[in-house]
């Protein structure tokens, strides 16, 4: 690590990484890597807040971690590791608990919304303060955030405050970092609704090991809009202007030189231009992903792990002594 500014990062290990994922985020933390000290994190800790299979999340960790060296996160650059295995973040995360209040966590806007959904659990509840440990135990500067995740990094900066002004300066308060570009890829079956990998049907998103067999049927299949001239226009034409948003993503080009190339072509000819650059594009990262063999991934992990361990007691042995625990 150097004098840079240090970034935090974390993805939960539950459904497969899709183009929404790399755009959205994984594109940024690749990226990220040139000019901070970064840190990216499987938050296997988090994926247990909800039912779930334990051969099932041994073996999806493992995949999406495969995948984020595939997608280019380096490990002569990042650290790279599993939560569960850097158990300060678990100590960490009790004692800012001590600092939440209820009410808090009562009014995060994710929890309400899994709550109403019948999946309430004291995990789901203390997920924010969690969340604020694997930010704070790295003493970070800066976290790169959509908007569904804004209230938690709140929540983190105060939970900061708090603690500086209570035991004395240890953590910086994180700023946010707003990704550049494509911070919000839609369903390719609703283009009013975030691409996700919960969503039931598997035509509403292209998973970053797809085909191009696989990718060019999801691509032609997406939901349009109405009129056949190709144009950008959110609020009224959501399908295409998605399209267009993963089109300039893997061309590198403008959306204003696509729609100039493609505006009277009709929708048939763009679907296909669009399903050739995204399939052309994910090429490399599912040639590195199916290369790369289980064990190199297990070393790289094991590797980081024990580094994330060292540079989290140094946070926790200044956190004990000033809370009176040594």
């Amino acid at each position: 690590m150097t004098d840079r500014k240090r970034v935090f990062s974390g993805i939960q290990p539950t459904g497969d990484p899709h183009v929404g994922s790399l755009i959205g985020a994984l594109s940024n933390w690749v990226r990220m890597q040139s000019e901070y000290d970064t840190i990216y994190c499987v938050v296997d800790l988090h994926a247990m807040t909800a039912p779930y299979d334990p051969a099932d999340l041994r073996s999806k960790r493992a995949d999406v971690a495969k995948m984020l060296l595939a997608a280019g996160i380096d490990p002569s650059r990042s650290l790279l590791y599993y939560q569960s295995e850097v158990p300060q973040h678990v100590e960490l995360s009790w004692i800012l608990g001590t600092l939440t209040g209820l009410g808090q966590l009562e009014r995060m806007t994710q929890f309400k919304e899994k709550a109403d959904k019948g999946g309430q659990n004291l995990g789901l509840l203390a997920y924010p303060v969690l969340q604020a440990a694997d930010i704070l135990i790295h003493r970070v500067h800066a976290v790169p955030v959509g908007n569904d995740q804004a209230q938690h990094l709140e929540l983190t900066r105060d939970l900061a405050e708090r603690f500086n002004s209570r035991f004395g300066e240890v953590f910086p308060v994180p700023e946010r970092i707003t990704p550049e570009i494509g911070a919000r890829v839609m369903s390719l079956t609703d283009p009013t609704s975030k691409m996700s990998k919960s969503d039931p049907s598997s035509k509403s998103r292209i998973l970053l090991t797809d085909g191009t067999d696989q990718i060019m049927k999801k691509v032609k299949s997406a939901v349009t809009d109405t009129g056949t001239e190709v144009g950008f226009d959110r609020a009224n034409k959501p399908g295409i202007s998605n399209l267009l948003e993963m089109f300039s993503f893997f061309s590198d080009r403008s959306i204003d030189d696509l729609v100039s190339e493609y505006r009277a072509l009709g929708y048939g000819t763009f679907k296909i231009a669009v399903g050739e650059a995204v399939a052309e594009g994910l090429k490399p990262i599912r040639d590195a992903y199916e290369g790369m063999s289980d064990a190199e991934v297990g070393e790289v992990m094991a590797s980081s792990a024990a580094r994330a361990r060292k540079m989290a007691e140094r946070t926790m042995i200044s956190v004990r002594e000033r809370v009176g625990l040594a």
